[in-house]
């Protein structure tokens, strides 16, 4: 299995980056094809990647883990972005509906995708850390009814911020997250706006203490979003188009504003594991 490695990058070197170089640092695309993607970041070693599968695919190692398995030493959070489909851990098979999650504790040896109907694929979309202990695999469901393996999205952790004169109507979801499902660095959950919304964390912040990765779904084909990025004094821009992410360093700003309404997969590691461990910037700073 071939996994792309990308280095860490430099704020100072980054300022001098055409559009080109910028979406070779910092854009994942052709998430979700028959065969995993996947992006290795040496940015706190995230991995990031997606596979929608018209037969069975297994997830491999590959060189630039230097593992027996993909998770000897690792962590998974998983969403499915698309049809029904099917995750096998060690012989554990997890039914994953649209918008269900999963998370993958360190030593899960076999993980097999596979999509109910392949004619309408599963769409999976895959975020992982490094780990140094092994916590609970478990399905991730944002309502429904709990069971032995299976946690349903608690209520405050469904959060409504925004308000429509601000163009940024918007319910937080967050399904990995201390208290509710936990993981040794990884966080991770869905941002969905509301129609007539367009805007996403602005006032903007960073946290130097984690990075992020931004996935745009959930966007009609001829919109998009224009993701910005970089220090609060040298910003850039992305035009991030449907199912395209976006790899956010800890030095970097990460907000959006959409031609139309549109949700993202956020997902963090770092330091901390403290969502609102944020350092605010006001609008009127950024240039």
């Amino acid at each position: 299995m071939k996994i792309e490695v990308r280095t860490a990058v430099s704020p100072r070197d980054v300022v001098l980056y055409d559009t080109n170089r910028l979406r070779e640092e910092f854009v994942v695309d052709h998430l979700f094809g028959p065969e995993l993607r996947l992006v290795y970041s040496h940015i706190d070693r995230i991995i990031v990647g997606g596979v929608a599968p018209a037969s069975e695919v297994k997830l491999d190692t590959g060189k630039a883990l230097g593992s027996e398995y993909f998770c000897e030493r690792r962590e998974l959070g998983i969403l499915n972005l698309g049809a029904t489909g099917t995750v096998l851990v060690d012989g554990q098979k997890f039914k994953m509906d649209h918008r269900e999650g999963l998370y993958i504790g360190m030593g899960a040896k076999d993980i097999v995708f596979s999509s109910e109907n392949q004619a309408e694929p599963a769409k999976f979309y895959l975020l992982s850390a490094p780990a140094h202990k092994s916590y609970p695999t478990v399905l991730i469901k944002p309502e429904g009814e709990p069971d032995k393996n299976t946690v349903i999205v608690k209520d405050e952790n469904k959060v409504k911020l925004g308000s429509q004169k601000s163009s940024n109507k918007r319910t937080i979801c967050k399904y990995i997250i201390p208290g509710q499902v936990e993981s040794c660095q990884l966080c991770m959950g869905i941002t969905s706006l509301e129609s007539g919304s367009v805007w996403n964390s602005m006032p903007c912040h960073t946290h130097d203490r984690r990075m992020e990765v931004y996935l745009y779904f959930d966007l009609p084909e001829d919109d998009l979003v224009m993701h910005l990025m970089g220090e609060e004094k040298q910003t850039r821009h992305l035009m991030m188009h449907n199912e395209e992410a976006a790899i956010s360093p800890s030095w970097s700003i990460h907000a959006g504003c959409g031609t139309h309404a549109y949700a993202f997969v956020w997902g963090m590691c770092g330091e901390n594991q403290t969502f609102d461990d944020m350092d605010g910037i006001e609008t009127k700073d950024l240039w």
